[in-house]
């Protein structure tokens, strides 16, 4: 077969090499009949049957996880749980067999296919990833349904299984579980994106992954050598002999790097000219603090508390207690052993939907999210932050505030953080009375109006990921426009120079907790800006101490205050460039 190439979006770094194991998906396309009235009711309890083994299963894989399997995995599995216990999968099928007169997987896959719609209207990149965990649950309900299964092959010890890569359309949390005990050392995916769940826990793993690779599933055949370079998000597929030992050869000396990366963990972070350079980890679940930990974090720069609430509908009830978000703030808090736990208040609203059914903004990354939400939601927002409050006596928390833009906002949010702390006084319950509070400096207005926000909070925080595509106006999970997302337009240069150094001449910390924060590649830009707090996944925290380390700020500084003077994007990205040889 002629070796070709293909390409998607890198999601874990690193290259794996081995031969592909395809994943079929359960087939979407499924009968289409009517049945009888008398029927009915047979199909009604088919399907609810088919739901409660699905049920059954999935508590079954949670119970076996074991002791090493990363958090998220057990986190994915009980939103799975959710999605499947909500009343738009676990009802609307049966009364669509009802009504129409559907077969049961005809019912469950129209159902499906409406809900997977109204995400995909979603302008948010993470929630519009979580459809696929919608279709993957419809999936699961039609394996049993219709007695299909993917199986994944024993270990048996020969060179195919020892070196095996998954290829999907798509893969569920639940069959992520059925590799721990395989020897596989790559995904790749035709769907998803940086925020997808294959994304998350090939982190999660630090093994290397490419999703979005557009048809890869039909393209590769069962047995294919395969190549995947998780920093270039490109697949060879058949590669000939001279290109596999080029890639074996860059394999192994990533493996050197690594194992001289690790011995970074307990080195302090400090550039040549001996400025301490603060390493904070973004996490999503309380689990995640054991791998900040072993990686060396100074604290936690972002705590997503999105995911105690994903999953669930909309209904005041359905929403986690105090307790329960306490709880978890609490863990995390306690996890890290003192250092600092940011906690980001809910970043969800009209474009991340409580319930599948509420979605009517027209443009909902403009409507009602993130503060916004929380301020026209005061008791939600209310139970939230006595939360997190409640939290701050087991440990040094911070709060922070996401898409500030409006000095009246963060009025009412300091009103709001008041009224939470006079609450638990009154009650006596104990809690950090000096809790710092910080923003989310992630809209363009935001930064072009910073002296508002200096005047108010006791830290900012850099969005650079909503901060770019604000800026630029492009959705950069859209395949469309996503070659127009570019985090050295000199535009988007301009306001984080500008915000590092406002908030540096007044005295201000300031962290970037997106995606540049770690990306080495950008390392040392940002320290030329005047950054001295960084935020990322655990994993990528070792490489971006290894860049600090070999860098002097001396060298950086007035090299950058150069490329800030630059607009034309090819010399951009040559000075910069230029800028890691430094």
């Amino acid at each position: 077969m002629t070796s070709f190439t293909l390409h998607g979006i890198p999601v874990s770094r690193g290259i794996a090499i081995g031969r592909a194991h395809l994943l079929a998906p359960a087939a979407l396309d499924v009968q289409h009949y009517l049945i009888a009235d008398d029927q009915v009711e047979a199909e009604v309890s088919r399907l609810q049957s088919a739901i409660a083994a699905v049920h059954a299963e999935l508590q079954a894989i949670w119970n076996e996880l074991p002791q090493d399997a990363p958090a998220e995995l057990g986190a994915f599995i009980d939103v799975h749980a959710l999605i499947l216990s909500d009343p738009m999968i676990s009802e609307m099928p049966l009364d669509i067999i009802r009504s129409r007169y559907y077969n049961a997987e005809w019912a469950l896959v129209t159902q499906i296919e409406e809900l997977s719609a109204q995400f995909e209207e979603i302008e948010d990149p993470y929630l519009r990833e979580r459809r696929a965990d919608i279709q993957q649950v419809g999936e699961r309900v039609l394996k049993v349904l219709t007695g299909s299964a993917n199986l994944l092959p024993k270990v048996d010890g020969s060179e195919g299984n020892a070196s095996m890569i998954v290829v999907a359309h798509d893969i569920s949390p639940a069959d992520m579980l059925q590799f721990r005990n395989r020897a596989f050392n790559g995904f790749i995916t035709d769907v998803g994106g940086q925020n997808s769940h294959t994304a998350i826990v090939a982190r999660s793993l630090d093994i290397p992954a490419t999703v979005g690779v557009s048809n890869a599933s039909e393209l590769i055949v069962q047995g294919d050598w395969l190549i995947i370079d998780g920093d270039a998000g490109v697949v060879v597929v058949d590669p000939t002999p001279v290109v596999l030992d080029q890639y074996r050869e860059k394999q192994a000396r990533q493996v050197r790097d690594r194992k001289k990366l690790g011995k970074l963990k307990k080195t302090p972070s400090l550039t040549l000219d001996g400025t301490p350079i603060t390493l904070l980890a973004n996490i999503e679940f309380p689990d995640d603090c054991a791998h900040a930990m072993d990686a060396g974090a100074h604290g936690i720069g972002l705590f997503r508390s999105e995911f105690l609430f994903m999953g669930r509908t909309g209904h005041a009830n359905k929403l986690p207690s105090e307790d329960e978000q306490f709880e978890s703030y609490k863990r995390a808090v306690i996890a890290m052993k003192g250092r600092p736990v940011t906690i980001r208040t809910l970043d969800i609203g009209a474009d991340k939907p409580l319930d599948f059914a509420e979605q009517t903004a027209l443009n909902p990354a403009l409507g009602l999210r993130a503060i916004r939400f929380c301020l026209s939601e005061p008791q939600m927002f209310l139970t939230q932050l006595r939360a997190i409050l409640r939290a701050s006596a087991f440990g040094p928390v911070k709060l922070l505030v996401p898409m500030l833009a409006h000095a009246f906002e963060i009025d009412q949010t300091l009103l709001m953080i008041e009224q939470a702390k006079a609450q638990l006084r009154e009650e006596k319950i104990k809690f950090d009375p000096v809790l710092p509070v910080g923003a989310m400096i992630e809209i363009p207005a935001a930064a072009l109006t910073l002296p508002l926000f200096i005047k108010r909070m006791d830290f900012l925080s850099l969005g650079t990921n909503d901060l770019i595509q604000y800026t630029l106006a492009i959705d950069r999970v859209d395949h469309e426009v996503a070659h127009l997302y570019n985090p050295l337009h000199p535009a988007v240069l301009y306001l984080l120079s500008s915000t590092i150094a406002i908030a540096a001449k007044a005295g201000v910390p300031i962290s970037v907790c997106g995606e540049m924060a770690g990306d080495i590649n950008m390392t040392r830009l940002l320290l030329g800006m005047g950054l001295r707090e960084f935020s990322m996944h655990p994993s990528q925290l070792l490489s971006v101490k290894n860049e600090i380390l070999n860098s002097d700020l001396t060298v950086l500084e007035p090299v950058t205050r150069k490329i800030a003077r630059i607009f034309e994007p090819k010399a951009i990205n040559e000075a910069v460039e230029k800028l890691r040889t430094l």
